[in-house]
């Protein structure tokens, strides 16, 4: 189950909950050195191909999660500092192991990173493509899940209990955990 954030203000005719985005499309000056960083590096598939104008990849089988294209930038040079456009896209990774495994991928090609942040709700690497998009990297954290509460680490948190000052059943192991 997705945790909810509330919204900062409320619109007077909000978006369906339902609305994904589903694909971005960039423009990039060399469709093979992207190819070569999105299908080579990151192992996204190839899915269609138009020549030397378009691409488009995907994860798992998708018509496409990214379209790759120079309609209107071949041999052209990224937008300089200061400029509007794309900050960075973000690649959410199912699992904390599949991304470890893209920053091997990024690691054995030598590209570096950006940053990485650990967001308490979420890991991630950021990067530049080859045409200086920024790119995230991440896995969410948020997932439901029951785990044994430490109730003494609960406690120390005010600074005050220690285990000789806690002698209530509620610290006994339950049947149902045995």
């Amino acid at each position: 189950m997705d945790a909810k954030i509330a919204p900062l203000c409320e619109t007077a005719a909000p978006i369906n909950t339902g609305a994904r985005i589903g694909h971005v499309h960039l423009k990039v000056a060399d469709l093979d050195r992207a190819l070569a960083f999105y299908c080579g590096v990151l192992g996204f598939d190839l899915m269609q191909r138009i020549g030397p104008q378009a691409a488009f990849i995907s994860a798992g089988g998708y018509h496409h999660h990214i379209g790759l294209n120079t309609w209107e930038s071949r041999g052209g040079q990224p937008p300089r500092q200061g400029t509007t456009g794309l900050y960075h896209l973000a690649i959410l990774y199912p699992t904390r192991a599949a991304l470890a495994d893209a920053l091997q991928r990024l690691i054995e090609a030598k590209i570096a990173l950006d940053g990485a942040s650990d967001h308490g709700v979420s890991e991630a690497l950021y990067l530049r493509d080859p045409d200086d998009n920024g790119v995230e990297l991440y896995w969410d954290r948020l997932a439901m899940f029951t785990h044994r509460l430490d109730l003494m680490n609960l406690l120390a948190e005010n600074g005050a209990a220690t285990p000789a000052k806690v002698a209530a059943p509620l610290f006994e192991p339950s049947r149902s955990s045995q």
